[in-house]
């Protein structure tokens, strides 16, 4: 295969180190394609070239390299990392895109003399400390609201340095008067004092409330030995504010301290990653993102991209990373968990959970925003599901209706991309079928569909779908093998009990979830050929049941019979009505018909 590619190509391959490293892919424009990292680069970058992929993209974007260019690291983490990079910083054509337009808040602490506490969406270089990114909004402003609560924090933008403090250029402001600042501009509190809520404000930001806790207590049990009660009433306060928000944050034994856990789920295109930072047992960060896949990659990958994503965004040092497999590559210092039972397998469903409900929400996002994105998603789970070559772009269902035999039909809703195309609804009196036979009239019907779709050129439908059991699905199977469509078409059979999906020449039957928009689509189809059938069934029987002595008038049909009857209420009515009256409902010609077929003259013989 490689003596298909470039001079070019072939002596840059051969030319590569056993080295780990990262590689990456250019076209003709020297625009750059792909990322990748390796153990070997030269093993790893002769596979894309040794062999014909089953992947299109991948194929597609094989043909376009015209150069590659290589970095030779370390180590195969060093490996991993940069590529992490580089695929951030450069968003190659054919690398995976991280879905992640959104600009989080961050909590800041001033770089400056009493630093002040908010949020930002921006960083700046500055020496400044910052905590975050917070996915929630909601959260973030509620550890604020806390903080601000139980500590006394400036939030002018002063200068507040020793020397303008003492030249007395400030006042003090509002915040002062209502208590929530204690005025470090005129002096009022020291730069020790503020450092040292500084230091405990920093702890509970981190999720170390605990030691909050215990020097608040200290501080409380000292005032109270100094019979300062009104200083250990305020610190009593602090500490219950700050247990009530410990409380509400803890969800699992606070025993798990200092764990990232990460979980996955994904579909051909797509990937969901939610992540926890627990600290002391209270989770202080999650957040999921979503990952495009570009050209097949492995939830493996995806994994180990997203566990590298999520430590530098959130600074996370953990030493324990609950994760649903373990990657291929060791993270220095730390260990990777698979949890078999207890609060950290809880944690990692939970975690699941979370990216589950965050792909359900993108793709009911996606549906009512892109509906050609969401019917290729369906019509790609309805292929998975019902084990086809092809998606059921057009689907075709049968019903048959009778009563004991009498006034046979047969129904043939119609869907196209998943929804009813109700023009092309057709239904069919049974011909040559006598008595109730369901599976002969299925058989029949079924035949005289399909012989005309061949013949006339019609559109073949990827998928037939039968209202019934083995029984009418094989003979619905055997007028498709006489047509010669077997392989050509897709036919399955759902029967009423259980909802079960029946294969041809398959005995057992598939069980879908009942939540599946596979089986919800093949359901809305068998109740809509039920729907029609009974329809179609009850017009014809009514017209078959409506006999009246207008049958036998030449030229009044059924519908115009009805008309009459409905307007003058009898046949006695209808033979007493003058000429005008019959016109008025229905018409000069008809009305001519129906009153000189009951007010002919008798011919009398001439004597």
């Amino acid at each position: 295969m490689l003596e298909n590619y470039s001079e070019h190509i072939q002596s840059l391959i051969k030319t590569l180190p056993d080295l780990p490293g990262v590689y990456q892919y250019y076209d003709e424009n020297e625009l750059l394609l792909y990322v990748g990292k390796a153990k070997n680069l030269k093993k790893r970058v002769s596979s894309y070239f040794a062999k014909e992929h089953d992947s299109a993209r991948l194929r597609l974007m094989v043909k376009k390299i015209v150069d590659i260019k290589t970095i030779k690291v370390n180590s195969e983490l060093d490996a991993l990392l940069l590529e992490n990079n580089l695929i951030k910083n450069l968003k190659p054509k054919y690398n995976i895109n991280l879905r992640d337009d959104k600009t989080y808040p961050w909590i800041i602490l001033k770089k400056e003399r009493f630093p002040r506490l908010f949020y930002t969406r921006r960083q700046v270089k500055d020496g400044s400390e910052y905590f975050g990114p917070y996915a929630s909004v909601k959260v973030m402003h509620t550890l604020l609201d806390l903080i601000r609560q139980t500590y006394p924090l400036r939030t002018c933008t002063y200068d507040l340095s020793k020397e303008n403090i003492e030249k007395g250029k400030f006042r003090p402001c509002l915040e002062f008067h209502i208590g929530k600042c204690k005025a470090p501009c005129v002096d009022k509190q020291s730069e020790g004092e503020y450092n040292q809520n500084i230091n405990e404000i920093r702890q509970i930001i981190k999720g170390d409330i605990n030691f909050a806790l215990r020097d608040l207590k200290e501080k409380m049990q000292a005032a109270s030995e100094n019979y300062d009660y009104e200083k250990a009433e305020l610190l009593k306060n602090k500490i219950e504010t700050l247990s009530n928000y410990q409380s509400k944050s803890t969800i699992v034994h606070p025993s798990i301290t200092n764990t990232d856990v990460i979980n996955i789920i994904s579909d051909e295109k797509n990937a969901y990653v939610h992540y926890f930072k627990i600290i002391n047992g209270a989770i202080i960060h999650a957040q999921t993102i979503e990952i495009k896949k570009k050209i097949d990659e492995s939830d493996e990958d995806l994994l180990l991209f997203a566990i590298i994503e999520f430590r530098n965004r959130f600074n996370s040092s953990s030493k324990e990373i609950l994760v649903p497999f373990i990657p291929e590559i060791k993270l220095p210092e730390c260990e990777y968990i698979i949890p078999k039972i207890g609060d950290k397998k809880q944690l990692l469903e939970l975690c699941l959970r979370n990216a589950t409900a965050y792909k359900i929400e993108r793709e009911n996002q996606i549906a009512l925003t892109d509906p050609d994105r969401h019917t290729e998603r369906i019509m790609n789970q309805m292929m998975k599901d019902l084990r086809m070559k092809e998606q059921p772009r057009r689907i075709e269902g049968f019903d048959n209706s009778n009563i004991q035999g009498e006034y046979a039909v047969s129904a043939m809703p119609v869907f196209i991309d998943g929804k009813p195309a109700k023009k092309e609804y057709r239904h069919f009196n049974v011909k040559t079928v006598v008595g109730a036979n369901d599976f002969a009239t299925m058989e029949e019907i079924i035949f005289r569909r399909y012989s005309r779709v061949i013949e006339e050129n019609l559109p073949m439908p990827q998928l037939i779908v039968i209202d019934g059991g083995k029984g009418q699905l094989s003979a619905a199977y055997e007028s498709l093998k006489k047509l010669k469509l077997i392989g050509k078409v897709a036919i399955i059979g759902i029967a009423k009990r259980l909802e079960e999906i029946y294969f041809p020449g398959d005995s057992l039957p598939l069980y879908l979830d009942k939540r599946s928009e596979t089986l919800k689509i093949i359901q809305q189809i068998r109740d809509e050929a039920h729907r029609f059938g009974i329809t179609h069934h009850r017009n014809k029987r009514s017209r078959e049941t409506f006999k009246t002595e207008l049958n036998d008038v030449k030229g009044i049909s059924d519908k115009t019979a009805e008309t009459l009857l409905i307007e003058l209420k009898s046949v006695k009515n209808i033979k007493e009505a003058s000429m005008e009256e019959l016109e008025k409902y229905i018409g000069k010609s008809k009305a001519k018909l129906v009153f000189d077929y009951f007010n002919k003259i008798e011919e009398k013989p001439i004597n």
